[in-house]
């Protein structure tokens, strides 16, 4: 059995997803990673000198691990076998490093992919130390995760990592134009895409040019012909239908158990103690489950008075607990004595919209790297890649606090949590402003 035949036969992309037929045959075509592949980085040399070390690339998803080992591969004119860790054993492991050592007998360099290489265990990994070091095989394992984790002390050591970045919206809006306009793309397709869908996928796709690839794709398929039968029209619309992002609406029409909890609620925040207890009466009295009522109590405790009063959430779980333990028809007491006290609290809802303000960015830009700086350092590995350098343990400084930046570089300066100027968060606002943090 030829395991290389399948590589080197020289198949059709017809019919093939649309992230595959835009795959990138050179390092021209590819899009992102300049830390990596940029002049004078490691795998410029690389390509340029038709010689690779064995890799690990670490990155998310979607960021270019497969098709950069098929281009080191192809620059250093190897074999290219693809090897998946979720379907592959020792046993097949074994077959392709007996095969490789034939090819290598001929005088053919193998490069040997392996994705999701940290899905091998211990006995796996080890198969391939020795073909690695003795050169039988070039290996080259993709990984989402840590590999400081995940792979071998001794299998890492004889490979280099790479670390692979989110690509950039700008990354992606390339990716995307350049399948929109390419033969293989959909540009032999008549495909017309409104203004502001690149835009709108680039940034969905959160770094991930497979996942926006796929949103074109069935943007495209689901969008209608033209008045010309030909042409399609992938607008905004269609774009949403193929990301499915929908809001999930909670329908409460005619629904009198939601109208009351909501009437409770709203009588506690609009600080009337009087009204919220006629509603918990109402509620007691037409047989609402206890907990669930002190469950609303809890959440109301942290989004409507949170710092202002921060006891007031340690009330509202000291009332869940005792109506748990006393029951009813008792759990009436303690459930009277924590509305009379919430609602007449001090309110803020600073930290609820604090929160609510970090997760818009967290949407708008999605995962960030972590700064150097407050990333951890357990490993070798982390500490040579610059993971915790330059960290300043604020209990050394003085007032226990330092000038450190600890959000991504995109969002220095942002400000989340303003605190009211209500009850204890008065206080607190004062301390912030204090030590320059507000």
């Amino acid at each position: 059995m030829d395991l290389f035949a399948e590589e080197n036969k020289k198949s059709s992309l017809d019919g093939a997803p649309l992230a595959e037929r835009m795959r990138p045959a050179s390092i021209k075509e590819f899009a992102g990673q300049a830390h990596i592949v940029g002049p004078g980085k490691l795998l410029d040399g690389v390509l340029k000198k038709k010689k690779s070390p064995s890799l690990i690339l670490w990155g998310p998803p979607g960021t270019g691990k497969t098709t950069l080992a098929r281009i080191v591969a192809g620059a250093c004119e190897a074999e290219f076998i693809q090897f998946s860790a979720v379907l592959s054993g020792v046993k097949e492991i074994r077959e392709v490093i007996k095969a490789a050592g034939g090819a290598k007998a001929r005088g053919k360099n193998t490069v040997l992919f392996v994705d999701e290489i940290h899905r091998f265990n211990k006995a796996q990994q080890d198969a391939f130390l020795h073909s690695v070091e003795d050169g039988t095989i070039t290996l080259i394992g993709a990984t989402t995760e840590n590999p400081s984790f995940e792979i071998n002390s001794p299998l890492l050591s004889r490979c280099t990592v790479l670390v692979l970045e989110a690509l950039s919206d700008d990354a992606i809006k390339e990716i995307l134009k350049t399948a929109i306009a390419s033969e293989k793309g959909l540009g032999g397709q008549k495909a017309v895409i409104e203004k502001g869908v690149v835009d709108f996928m680039a940034s969905s796709a959160h770094g991930d040019a497979r996942s926006a690839l796929n949103c074109l794709e069935a943007a495209f398929m689901i969008s209608d012909f033209g008045a010309d039968g030909v042409t399609k029209l992938v607008n905004m619309n269609s774009a949403i239908e193929a990301i499915q992002k929908k809001a999930l609406l909670y329908d409460k029409s005619g629904e009198e158990h939601y109208n009351v909890i909501s009437a409770f609620i709203k009588s506690m925040r609009g600080t009337d103690p009087d009204a919220a207890l006629y509603w918990l009466a109402r509620m007691i009295t037409a047989g609402e489950a206890p907990l669930f009522i002190a469950r609303r109590m809890v959440i109301f405790a942290s989004e409507d008075i949170g710092n202002a009063d921060p006891r007031a959430l340690s009330v509202a779980l000291g009332v869940k607990d005792a109506v748990d333990f006393v029951g009813m028809p008792e759990g009436f007491i303690p459930l009277a004595h924590g509305v009379s006290y919430l609602a007449s609290a001090p309110k803020s809802n600073a930290s609820y919209k604090a929160y609510l303000l970090a997760l818009e960015d967290v949407k708008k830009h999605g995962s960030l790297g972590v700064p150097m700086h407050i990333r951890n350092a357990p490993t070798r590995l982390m500490k040579e890649l610059g993971y915790g350098k330059g960290y300043k343990y604020p209990h050394d400084c003085e007032g226990a606090v330092t000038d450190d930046e600890c959000l991504p570089d995109k969002l220095k300066g942002s400000r989340y949590y303003r605190p009211s100027d209500r009850g204890f968060e008065k206080n607190i606002a004062e301390n912030l402003k204090k030590k320059g943090k507000l």
